[in-house]
Protein backbone atom coordinates (compact mmCIF):
# COMPACT_ATOMS: atom_id res chain seq x y z
CA UNK A 1 0.00 0.00 0.00
CA UNK A 2 0.69 3.69 0.71
CA UNK A 3 2.46 5.99 3.69
CA UNK A 4 0.77 8.78 4.68
CA UNK A 5 2.24 11.00 2.21
CA UNK A 6 1.88 8.52 -0.80
CA UNK A 7 -1.40 8.72 -2.62
CA UNK A 8 -3.14 4.64 -2.50
CA UNK A 9 -2.36 3.66 -6.14
CA UNK A 10 -4.57 0.58 -6.12
CA UNK A 11 -8.27 0.32 -7.48
CA UNK A 12 -10.79 2.06 -5.54
CA UNK A 13 -13.83 -0.14 -5.45
CA UNK A 14 -16.71 2.42 -5.45
CA UNK A 15 -18.91 -0.04 -4.78
CA UNK A 16 -17.41 -1.02 -1.23
CA UNK A 17 -17.14 2.50 -0.63
CA UNK A 18 -21.04 2.98 -1.17
CA UNK A 19 -21.92 -0.22 1.04
CA UNK A 20 -20.01 0.89 3.68
CA UNK A 21 -21.58 4.77 4.01
CA UNK A 22 -25.06 2.75 3.39
CA UNK A 23 -24.16 0.40 6.36
CA UNK A 24 -23.30 3.86 8.23
CA UNK A 25 -25.92 5.93 7.22
CA UNK A 26 -28.46 3.21 8.45
CA UNK A 27 -26.68 3.74 12.03
CA UNK A 28 -27.24 7.88 11.72
CA UNK A 29 -29.04 9.62 14.45
CA UNK A 30 -31.16 11.96 12.78
CA UNK A 31 -35.02 12.27 14.77
CA UNK A 32 -35.07 16.37 13.40
CA UNK A 33 -33.91 17.06 10.04
CA UNK A 34 -35.31 13.22 9.36
CA UNK A 35 -32.33 12.90 6.73
CA UNK A 36 -30.05 10.17 7.49
CA UNK A 37 -26.22 10.38 5.81
CA UNK A 38 -23.39 7.29 5.88
CA UNK A 39 -19.79 8.24 4.38
CA UNK A 40 -17.09 5.95 3.53
CA UNK A 41 -13.79 6.63 2.69
CA UNK A 42 -10.47 4.77 2.00
CA UNK A 43 -7.26 5.83 4.13
CA UNK A 44 -3.77 5.50 2.30
CA UNK A 45 -2.94 2.02 4.54
CA UNK A 46 -6.28 0.46 2.91
CA UNK A 47 -8.51 0.96 5.64
CA UNK A 48 -11.72 2.11 5.06
CA UNK A 49 -13.33 4.29 7.43
CA UNK A 50 -16.78 5.70 7.65
CA UNK A 51 -19.14 7.96 9.85
CA UNK A 52 -22.90 8.96 10.17
CA UNK A 53 -24.63 12.44 10.83
CA UNK A 54 -25.21 12.89 14.65
CA UNK A 55 -28.02 15.40 15.29
CA UNK A 56 -28.56 17.35 18.04
CA UNK A 57 -31.61 19.53 19.41
CA UNK A 58 -29.10 22.58 18.86
CA UNK A 59 -28.64 22.25 15.45
CA UNK A 60 -25.42 24.13 15.52
CA UNK A 61 -23.48 20.90 17.29
CA UNK A 62 -24.85 18.49 15.02
CA UNK A 63 -22.12 16.16 13.52
CA UNK A 64 -21.84 15.62 10.21
CA UNK A 65 -21.10 11.89 8.87
CA UNK A 66 -17.78 13.33 7.36
CA UNK A 67 -17.01 14.73 10.71
CA UNK A 68 -17.32 11.38 12.13
CA UNK A 69 -15.57 9.75 9.49
CA UNK A 70 -12.51 11.89 10.33
CA UNK A 71 -12.72 11.25 13.55
CA UNK A 72 -12.84 7.30 12.79
CA UNK A 73 -9.85 7.72 10.63
CA UNK A 74 -7.62 9.22 13.67
CA UNK A 75 -8.96 6.51 16.52
CA UNK A 76 -8.24 4.07 13.92
CA UNK A 77 -4.65 4.93 13.08
CA UNK A 78 -4.73 8.00 11.24
CA UNK A 79 -3.78 8.84 7.95
CA UNK A 80 -5.00 10.46 5.22
CA UNK A 81 -8.33 10.07 2.44
CA UNK A 82 -7.96 8.99 -0.80
CA UNK A 83 -11.36 8.48 -1.89
CA UNK A 84 -14.48 9.35 -0.34
CA UNK A 85 -18.27 9.09 -0.96
CA UNK A 86 -21.57 10.19 0.84
CA UNK A 87 -24.94 8.39 0.74
CA UNK A 88 -28.64 9.64 1.68
CA UNK A 89 -31.27 7.18 3.90
CA UNK A 90 -32.39 5.99 -0.23
CA UNK A 91 -29.34 5.14 -0.67
CA UNK A 92 -28.22 7.89 -3.45
CA UNK A 93 -25.10 9.85 -3.57
CA UNK A 94 -25.21 12.89 -2.41
CA UNK A 95 -22.51 16.18 -2.35
CA UNK A 96 -20.56 16.79 0.88
CA UNK A 97 -21.47 20.20 1.96
CA UNK A 98 -18.74 22.91 2.05
CA UNK A 99 -17.72 23.19 5.75
CA UNK A 100 -17.73 19.28 5.17
CA UNK A 101 -15.28 19.47 1.57
CA UNK A 102 -12.80 21.67 3.94
CA UNK A 103 -12.80 19.24 6.80
CA UNK A 104 -12.30 16.42 4.26
CA UNK A 105 -9.31 18.78 2.00
CA UNK A 106 -7.55 18.73 5.76
CA UNK A 107 -7.47 15.32 5.88
CA UNK A 108 -6.88 14.32 2.34
CA UNK A 109 -3.95 13.42 -0.01
CA UNK A 110 -3.71 15.80 -2.73
CA UNK A 111 -5.79 14.90 -5.29
CA UNK A 112 -8.40 13.01 -2.84
CA UNK A 113 -11.06 11.50 -5.61
CA UNK A 114 -14.82 11.81 -4.42
CA UNK A 115 -17.51 10.38 -5.71
CA UNK A 116 -20.21 13.18 -6.55
CA UNK A 117 -23.67 13.32 -7.99
CA UNK A 118 -21.90 14.43 -11.26
CA UNK A 119 -18.99 11.58 -11.31
CA UNK A 120 -16.09 10.92 -9.68
CA UNK A 121 -14.01 14.46 -8.73
CA UNK A 122 -11.06 15.65 -6.94
CA UNK A 123 -10.83 17.63 -3.69
CA UNK A 124 -9.37 20.52 -5.92
CA UNK A 125 -11.90 20.29 -8.74
CA UNK A 126 -15.01 20.27 -5.80
CA UNK A 127 -13.10 23.38 -3.66
CA UNK A 128 -10.95 24.99 -5.66
CA UNK A 129 -8.52 27.56 -4.65
CA UNK A 130 -8.74 25.66 -1.02
CA UNK A 131 -6.65 27.06 1.82
CA UNK A 132 -5.36 23.62 4.23
CA UNK A 133 -1.94 21.98 6.18
CA UNK A 134 -0.06 21.89 3.06
CA UNK A 135 -0.19 26.09 2.70
CA UNK A 136 1.07 26.42 6.09
CA UNK A 137 3.55 24.08 5.48
CA UNK A 138 4.70 26.16 2.51
CA UNK A 139 4.71 29.38 4.52
CA UNK A 140 6.79 27.83 7.20
CA UNK A 141 9.47 26.30 5.00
Amino acid sequence: MSDDTTPFSGDIDWGALRTEAEDAMKKAYAPYSRYPVGAAALATDGRIVAGCNVENASYGVTLCAECSLVSMLHMTGGGQLVAFTCVNGQGEVIMPCGRCRQLLYEHSVPGMLLETVSGIRSIDEVLPDAFGPRDLEEFHA
